[in-house]
């Protein structure tokens, strides 16, 4: 038996790049109930501070200043919401075939009302709600992205309970 197994790891965050922080902030906390726990600020590319020089470290020197907003999701995953000022204000097309980052999901039992109000704060339902298990199990689907184009994914269930086989009979 392999003494140094690795365990699984937590997912801690996610860093979002948008082109307005404080329309993003409004739409993760009204839509989708994520708190804000830390309000939109900016940060200047300074030297004297330890954010300062982390910045510079990650994202080198040719940038001023920046927004920042911090969300939290109800099971304590952070959203790191990002406004660059000379940023691309235009999501990258869909690509799904290229290697990156594809999307993310979030969970919500009532997924028609979660997907009607994305589609009302200005987002887009990218497919029909569909069923994962037709007949077998109540889970269910739905790509969209957020008003600024961002895709990410919508279900019903646990991402365990949907690929598990025998979470749910009946």
């Amino acid at each position: 038996m392999d003494k140094n197994k690795e365990y699984p790891k937590s997912f801690s965050h996610i860093g979002i790049t948008v082109p307005d922080l404080e329309k993003a902030v409004e739409f993760y906390s009204e839509v989708m109930g994520w708190y804000v726990i830390m309000k939109p600020s900016k940060i200047k590319k300074e030297k004297e501070t330890a954010i300062g020089i982390m910045c510079i470290d990650v994202f080198g020197d040719d940038w001023e200043e920046f927004e920042i907003a911090h969300m939290s999701t109800s099971d304590g995953i952070g959203v790191e919401l990002f406004s660059f000022p000379h940023g691309v204000k235009e999501a990258p097309e869909f690509n799904p075939f290229n290697t990156g980052l594809f999307h993310f999901c979030i969970q919500d039992p009532n997924i028609e009302d979660l997907v009607a109000k994305i589609v009302e704060y200005g987002g887009k339902q990218r497919m029909p709600i569909r069923e994962y298990y037709p007949k077998d199990k109540p889970y269910k689907m739905c790509y969209v992205e957020d008003p600024f184009g961002i895709v990410f994914e919508v279900y019903t269930h646990s991402y365990e309970l949907t690929y598990s086989s025998g979470a749910y009979t009946g």
